[in-house]
């Protein structure tokens, strides 16, 4: 940040002059008179704390500056400048935005005058004048013609940056809020001017492109509501065990079904009721839904209810869910619900904090004001505990004898008060006192400490029925909960960081009620201590203050505490000082980073989640990596561009000037709709607009092979063009049809990137399209009518393919044979290697991690396997970064097993990660070293998937059978089609069974294979139907030939448009392929191979089949 006029001290008083609008009136006495008073008054108030601003528009146009005007401005500033340090700004009107010359006319007047106190800053710039921090964004960068909204995000980083040190302690977290700041400041300024029209930062982020993960990096999970707590809620807890097992049983049956987990839930309930109702009085007919259910309902009237009750809570969840979202500041976020299966997708590109982005997410929000006791009152109850433990529990534990014998004796005596209590000295181990680790204090409500590892096993055993038998009857309900961990460093030589967690016991009721909850929250604010640490104020209703009055003053009357619990975690548990507290004020207080502060007010203020959210399937994509995908992107799109528009013009010469034309207004049209429609660009969405090049560049190129053939026959240039373009037309569209109809099927069993993909291409098929058979024609009418004249070839390409007139069908046996041949060894691969599917298959976790040097995959295998016991390690793109995937707990799918996994994963491999490389520093990949995507599909998504790509290949093999049966009238050509799909699909399948093991690049069979599948069927299709279309029309033109003439001249005749569109479109697939993202080769090899395949299949699977099952007619009409 520059740092401008260190003559300034302390500034403090700032002089704001604006708005002059100085116009061309000859009154030049007025200007005069005002700019001397206001001279006047400046000087008369000005120290060495001051500064004087002029923020725009002195001037009203550049036409109204004339010699005289210049002479009384530099007049004006020299006087001001002289008093002290002036700081010029540039408005819309001195920039003079409406002159095409982008002219402004302040500079030559500045320029002229040349005062060292005098500064024009006409830059977005941030900089520092005396103590203070400006920023300014410059009417100059309303000037280009095209603008994005990242660039004032950039500027809101850089103001944020500059304004708080990284020296300050919660930096990043002080940053983001005064980069939220700085936007929000720009919510209603106009940021962008077109000429036309104008544009505040709100309408430019709205119009702006929107970019999906890949190529942003952040977050994209679905979040599964659990609908069991929905009903055990309903249900208030029943503990019916019919209805229990029902609940159990639908667990069982949604691990191989497609129907909701209440479908199940009614089916397993079914099976087992016997004479229970769901109506009955312990299930379903309880006060919760007392208005709704009756105990005389039938089974049949309840089922809706439940049903509707249920569609409430995931709506609540989803508006829950959307205000925390909204409130965490990321631009372009995405959430929307799947379906009725109580799945919630959120889509969160460029969030960064992936943790902070997960645990806002899962945050069920269930707040609980608690009573608690002492932590002294539970010390002999402890000591008795461990005595029944001792008798009950396997003590071969793995404990450390000596290093729990030297504290347990302070330890015992600290919680019962008891310096005289017995130890265990004579070596005998403990079950649980062995596993504290610091004592309470007295007087407050922590029992003692523990290990964050041994949290579960010391509830289970204080929750043991033998020892819950020892409490008092005071105590009988007590609920022990746990608080929030820390870490501390132990004493000694061998100093180690260990996680602690209080532990806290709860006045419970039979219930298990707490005296208030969440429920009476209105308003939740991060706030501050005292002491200058972050904290969350909250403000209650009419009837929670009175509750939270009663409450604390008891706890003052009986020097007692009060735990403030969110989501069965203790966050401070305060005692009252000052008597009972009115006005339903509270604060949570603790241990909190900034973040959490925010996060916890924006999650009370949104409300709680009805019931528990599972990320089931995840995708995380660090910034780095999209900005390395974007990059990829853009060259490989690039280069196949060129490529292809340099192969038009030398094919087609001249007119290939106007196809290309008309290929990048296609191109532009495609990124407006996407725009337009709010759509989002993801990286197979970028592959699908590069092979939407390939189907525009094959739309023109049957257009010009139908109009170089009107020609050949000696037709006018105008007649060849009509004719031409009239006679493309049928298959241009049967063309187009075809594989919109497979890009449609694609969308609809799609998700994510693979949705996007689909998107783009549909977008691509409608615009090229219109381009195709609108645009080229319009340029060409014009140039012909202009008396131009237009060959469609070069000297090199005229005449080429013309006399080619190749015997197809007697080769048919030959190609069944090679066909055949490839088919049965890919057959034989697919069953022995079989194919390496992804984690959207199987399920599980994966990971791409970047090391600082070259690794072996081997070395990295055996330290993940001590820890995961299995996982697959594979070098992808660089020989630094690797894939690792692991099904460890593939079936758990809490934030809490998600956590463990990785850190895990991070514990096996610091032995490859440069020394003192923290979790931190990992997970966040920082300098370019750690986790840079990570993914996660649990097996039950896994499976849907699956059966969502089968049924979208079926179905689209289907719907294609069914448009070739009504456009070409006989099931013989619709046989042929789908024949040789299947032929594509199976060398396909084939050849990613046989090469995935020696490949050098991932070769995984997941959504993206799925959709380079869907992708080869419709180009297979499209070949198809183009060469299908040509023999129709042959045999209505040729009706004396025999059936086999009319099918080789209809091969032959196409050959030129097949090899051109072939050729196109293979290069624009290898430039993706070698220039563009790692992650997008295995679908690319599969769309060569495919477009490979489908051009072979065409010529000599397709059209043979029709043949032979079609009567062989010498004739047509014989």
């Amino acid at each position: 940040m520059t740092k401008y006029f260190d003559n300034v001290e302390n500034l403090s008083r700032i002089f704001h002059i604006s708005d002059i609008h100085i116009r061309n009136f000859k009154r030049h006495d007025e200007y005069r008179r005002v700019f001397s008073k206001l001279t006047n008054y400046v000087a008369n108030s000005f120290d060495k704390q001051s500064l004087i601003c002029l923020t725009g528009d002195i001037v009203h146009a550049k036409t109204d500056v004339t010699p005289e005007l210049v002479n009384e401005v530099q007049t004006f500033l020299k006087n001001l400048a002289d008093i002290g340090p002036v700081l010029l700004i540039p408005g819309n009107h001195d920039a003079n935005l409406n002159n095409a010359q982008r002219m402004d006319a302040l500079t030559p007047i500045v320029n002229a005058l040349d005062h060292p106190n005098l500064l024009y800053i006409k830059e977005t710039a941030v900089f520092k004048i005396g103590d203070k921090t400006f920023a300014h964004w410059s009417v100059f960068d309303d000037c280009e013609n095209f603008i994005k909204a990242d660039q004032i995000e950039d500027n809101a980083k850089q103001f944020a940056v500059e304004k708080i040190s990284d020296l300050e302690s919660d930096y990043d977290a002080k940053r983001a809020l005064e980069q939220a700041k700085y936007l929000d400041s720009l919510k209603n300024e106009k940021v962008f001017n077109i000429g036309i029209a104008e544009f505040n930062y709100d309408e430019v982020k709205e119009k702006a492109m929107n970019l999906g993960l890949d190529l942003k990096g952040g977050i994209n999970v679905i979040l599964q509501i659990s609908v069991k707590d929905i009903l055990v809620g309903l249900a208030s807890g029943s503990k019916d065990p019919v209805f229990r097992k029902a609940l159990s049983d639908a667990e069982e049956l949604q691990k191989d079904s497609q129907n909701t987990y209440l479908e199940d839930f009614f089916v397993a309930f079914e099976s087992i009721q016997g004479e229970t109702k769901l109506a009955s009085p312990d299930i379903f007919a309880n006060r919760t839904l007392s208005e709704e259910v009756t105990f005389d309902m039938p089974d049949d009237e309840v089922k809706p209810v439940l049903s509707a009750k249920i569609d409430e809570s995931i709506v609540s969840a989803f508006e829950v869910l959307r205000k925390r979202i909204d409130k965490f500041g990321v631009t372009q976020p995405n959430i929307q619900r799947i379906g009725n299966s109580g799945r919630i997708l959120v889509e969160l590109p460029g969030a960064k904090e992936i943790e902070r982005v997960k645990g806002l997410l899962q945050s069920t929000a269930q707040l609980e004001f608690w009573d608690a006791f002492k932590g002294e009152e539970f010390g002999t109850f402890i000591f008795q505990a461990n005595d029944i433990l001792k008798e009950i529990v396997d003590t071969e534990a793995n404990v450390d004898l000596n290093q729990t014998q030297e504290s347990k004796a302070d330890a015992i005596s600290d919680i019962i008060g008891d310096t005289d209590a017995e130890t265990g000295d004579d070596g005998e181990l403990n079950p649980l006192i062995d596993l504290i680790r610091a004592p309470g204090y007295n007087g407050g409500p922590v029992i003692a400490s523990f290990e964050q590892k041994d949290k579960q096993q010391v509830i289970e055993y204080l929750n043991n029925p033998q020892v819950r038998a020892l409490l008092s009857s005071e105590q009988r309900y007590a609920k022990f909960v746990w608080g929030i961990p820390q870490v501390q460093t132990t004493m000694g030589e061998n100093a180690q960081n260990i996680e602690l967690v209080e532990l806290y016991a709860l006045k419970g009721n039979r219930d298990n009620e707490p005296p208030l909850s969440g429920a009476v929250i209105t308003d939740a604010r991060q706030a501050y201590q005292q002491n200058g640490n972050p904290s969350v104020s909250m403000q209650m209703n009419l009837k929670g203050a009175k509750i939270w009055e009663d409450m604390t003053g008891n706890a003052f009357n009986t020097a007692g505490q009060i735990a403030i619990v969110l989501d069965e975690i203790v966050y401070s548990a305060p005692g009252v000082t000052t008597g009972a507290i009115s006005g339903g004020n509270s604060e949570i207080s603790g241990s909190f980073t900034l973040n959490e502060a925010v996060d916890l007010a924006n999650v009370l203020r949104a409300g709680k989640l009805p019931a528990s959210a599972d990320i089931v399937q995840a995708e995380e994509v660090g910034p780095s990596l999209g900005q390395e995908a974007i990059d990829s992107g853009m060259k490989s799109f690039l280069i196949a561009l060129t490529l292809v528009l340099l192969w038009m013009l030398f094919y087609y010469g001249k007119a290939g000037i106007y196809s290309n034309i008309a290929l990048l207004l296609n191109i532009l049209l495609i990124f407006g709709i996407l725009s337009g429609l709010g759509a989002v660009l993801t990286l197979p969405g970028i592959a699908g607009i590069v092979l939407t090049i390939g189907i525009a560049v094959d739309a023109n190129v049957l257009i010009y092979e139908r109009i170089r053939e009107e020609l050949f026959k000696g037709k006018g240039q105008k007649e060849s063009v009509k004719d031409g373009f009239s006679n493309a037309l049928s298959s241009i569209l049967d063309a187009n049809i075809t594989t919109g109809l497979t890009a449609l099927i694609l969308y609809v069993f799609g998700s994510g990137p693979i949705k996007g993909f689909a998107t783009t291409l549909l977008i691509g098929i409608l615009t090229s399209l219109f381009t195709a058979i609108f645009i080229s024609r319009l340029l060409i009418d014009w140039h012909l009518n202009r008396g131009g004249k237009l060959d469609f070839s070069t000297g090199m390409t005229k005449g080429l393919f013309r006399s080619i007139n190749i015997e197809f069908l007697k080769k048919r046996k030959i190609a069944y044979l090679i066909s055949g041949t490839i088919i049965i060894a890919g057959l034989g691969s697919l069953f022995t290697t079989g194919l390496d599917q992804g984690i959207d298959f199987v399920g599980g976790r994966t990971y791409t991690v970047r090391f600082a040097q070259d690794m072996n995959t081997e070395d990295v295998k055996t330290a993940l396997n001590d820890v995961f016991n299995s996982a697959e390690v594979k070098t992808i793109g660089s020989a630094n970064q690797l894939k690792i995937s692991t099904k460890y707990k593939v079936d758990e799918n809490s934030a809490e097993v998600d956590q463990e996994v990785q850190q895990k994963l991070y514990e096996a491999l610091v032995p490859f990660l440069p020394d003192a490389t923290s979790y931190k520093q990992f997970i966040d990949a920082e300098n370019n070293v750690g986790k840079m995507y990570a993914g996660k599909v649990s097996p039950t998504i896994a499976d849907d998937i699956k059966k969502s790509s089968v049924w979208a290949i079926l179905g689209s093999l289907i719907v294609v059978f069914l448009y070739i049966l009504i456009r070409f009238k006989k099931w013989q050509f619709s046989l042929g089609a789908v024949a040789a799909v299947f032929h594509d699909v199976l060398i396909v399948l084939g050849i990613f069974s046989i090469a995935w093991r020696f490949l050098p690049f991932s070769m995984e069979i997941d959504q993206a294979f799925i959709a380079a599948i869907l992708t080869v069927i419709g180009y297979s299709l499209n070949d198809t139907v183009v060469v299908f279309d040509r023999i129709r029309e042959y045999l209505s033109e040729h009706t004396s030939w025999k059936f086999d003439k009319v099918i080789n001249s209809a091969l032959s005749s196409t050959l030129s448009r097949t090899l051109n569109t072939s050729l196109t479109t293979l290069v624009v697939l290898l430039a993706m392929f070698t220039f563009g993202a790692d992650s997008l080769r295995g679908l690319l090899f599969a769309l060569i191979v495919g477009v490979l395949v489908g051009t072979y299949s065409s010529l000599f699977i397709a059209t043979p089949i029709m043949h032979d099952t079609l009567k062989r007619l010498d004739e047509k009409g014989a």
